[in-house]
């Protein structure tokens, strides 16, 4: 019997020794390197800071600021109910929060986020056993939400990493983000570190700093004029675009509502979609410039020519009339502006020809998105050429039935006033890492017209504006040039003639546009019309922006 039992154990000796050996050969031979990396080698992730966002000037819009998180180890304290009164005196977190999450099960519980330097100090000094703290970096808008829908926000992607959202913030979330470092620790079998082991650390490497075109100053300056503008027109959003039109650089750029980047979670995320880039209209008679300048370049139309509106224009079902019904007889191109003639725009539309207009659409960048390097754009509504029907053509020569962005509004219109140059519109304007320095060129991306139609246009605008309609309040000794709008909005198939967008596009001076401004009001109560509303807005933050740049009066 007993031989019997000795076999035995001999044979389950002999199987766990050839285990331990097919284990080794495992180890050792067949997989050695996950092996180590998985079992021996631990890897701790070390985030980079992420890069900082200024203005063209430099000033900070974008920060850091280190916190730590304290936890706990409720196995390791001892005296749990002297370590809550103590922590409460410091913390103000509330006794009883305390005695939960001091009480909870398992090896690590948090006691609180976001302690400061000082909180640290103070708690760090009391030397309670089983309190740590995880230091981690946070994300600071020292200029709240001035421009929110610009910078974007920071958040956490699925795997508890920060993640860039929207704007900037989502555009540029490698750049800025950095690379991250590891530190690898040899371990034993417990899990412990190995002080004499393996020791790789790789340093994280810090994320790249931002300097926008933004002007701080201008930023302020727009946000508030539209803020007021909007409590004036009772209007339900707003936007203001400033560019430079010679290069595309994005001055100035807020829409109303917004959020607080540095408390993002505690609004609809509505909010965070930038509607001067995501968001679609119809840019009514702001149009019309666009059409009379391709018009003009593509000799379809002389400077001279006259058109007579002399009543509706018919086309199969439906009717063109002029905004207010009355109609001039003879009037020149420049007065189809002046006089914002419908009429006058589906002649002239159809002197160009279908094929032409439907290409001078696309040519403008219609269609198609402009390239801003902000997170979200969207390419807007152009629809397929064999879609169109003869009304299709009449409507967009004066802006309606097209669906477009603000920020392809702008860019196209400083395109006529530029010299004829198609510009790429861009935000940030030099990237810096580590002493380098990257600068960010304006981008041309295409010829839409002739310098000489540039010069002609220009001045038709401006005509537009000293003998429109309406007469408003133009700084003296200056020469502006612009166009209202009034697009009525459409609503399951129809057009809702008591709800309209609001909008007026300008620029100064005449000869060498410094900024091309456009003003959106969507759905103003106080007044409908673009002259009413939109024009007031643009001209009271002219002003200040020819003060600003220190534009010099016309001679």
């Amino acid at each position: 019997m007993l031989s019997g039992k000795i076999k035995i154990l001999f044979f389950l000796f002999l199987v766990i020794f050839f285990l331990i050996l097919f284990k080794l050969f495992l180890i050792q031979v067949i997989n050695p390197d996950e092996y180590a990396n998985s079992n021996y080698l631990k890897s701790i992730k070390t985030p980079a800071t992420r890069g900082k966002i200024f203005d063209i000037n430099g000033q900070t819009l974008v920060d850091n600021i280190h916190h730590y998180l304290l936890f706990a180890d409720p196995k390791e304290i001892k005296n749990k109910q002297e370590t809550e009164q103590k922590l409460n005196r410091i913390l103000n977190l509330g006794e009883a929060t305390l005695e939960a999450k001091l009480n909870r099960k398992g090896r690590y519980s948090v006691l609180k986020k976001d302690c400061d330097e000082e909180e640290k100090k103070v708690i760090a000094n009391l030397k309670i056993k089983g309190l740590g703290f995880k230091e981690e970096a946070k994300r600071i808008y020292p200029e709240a939400s001035v421009a929110a829908h610009l910078l974007g926000f920071v958040g956490k992607d699925r795997q508890g990493n920060d993640q860039g959202y929207f704007g900037i913030e989502g555009y540029y979330n490698k750049e800025l983000s950095g690379m991250p470092g590891f530190l690898k620790t040899e371990r034993d079998p417990l899990g412990r570190p190995i002080l004499i082991g393996t020791q790789e650390k790789i340093n994280p490497e810090e994320g790249s700093d931002l300097y926008l075109t933004i002007d701080l100053s201008v930023q302020n300056m727009v946000k508030k004029k539209l803020a007021v503008g909007l409590e004036k027109y009772q209007a339900k959003q707003g936007c203001i675009i400033v560019m430079e039109p010679s290069t595309g650089k994005i001055m100035a750029l807020s829409c109303l509502p917004d959020f607080d980047a540095s408390h993002y979670n505690h609004f609809n995320e509505e909010l965070f979609k930038n509607s001067a880039i995501s968001d679609l209209y119809e840019p009514g008679s702001t149009f019309k410039p666009l059409i009379v300048a391709a018009a003009l370049d593509q000799k379809a139309i002389k400077p001279d020519e006259t058109f007579n509106e002399e009543g509706p224009i018919k086309i199969g079902d439906y009717k063109i009339r002029t905004w207010n019904n009355q109609y001039s007889g003879e009037i020149s191109t420049t007065q189809v502006l002046e006089k914002s003639s419908n009429v006058g725009m589906v002649l002239i539309g159809r002197k160009l020809g279908d094929n032409r207009l439907y290409k001078t659409i696309l040519q403008y960048g219609f269609g198609q998105k402009t390239g801003i390097d902000l997170q979200g754009e969207v390419s807007g509504n152009i629809k397929k050429k064999n879609s169109w029907y003869p009304i299709d053509y009449a409507t967009a020569t004066f802006g309606q039935g097209i669906a477009i962005s603000p920020i392809q509004m702008i860019t196209a219109f400083s395109s006529i006033v530029n010299g004829g140059w198609l510009m790429r519109p861009y935000v940030v304007d030099r990237i810096v890492n580590r002493g380098k320095q990257e600068l960010i060129k304006p981008k041309i991306r295409r010829r839409v017209v002739s310098g000489k139609t540039s010069i002609i246009i220009r001045k038709m605008l401006l005509a537009t504006v000293e003998h429109g309609e309406v007469k408003w309040d133009i700084p003296s000794g200056y020469q502006i040039g612009g166009k209202t709008g009034t697009a009525q909005i459409p609503i399951k198939g129809h057009y809702d003639p008591n709800k309209t967008i609001a909008s007026f596009i300008g620029f100064a001076p005449i000869d060498k546009p410094k900024f091309v401004c456009l003003v959106i009001l969507k759905e103003p109560q106080a007044s409908p019309w673009g002259s009413e509303t939109a024009a007031p807005l643009f001209f009271s933050l002219a002003k200040d922006l020819i003060v600003y740049y220190n534009i010099s009066p016309t001679n």
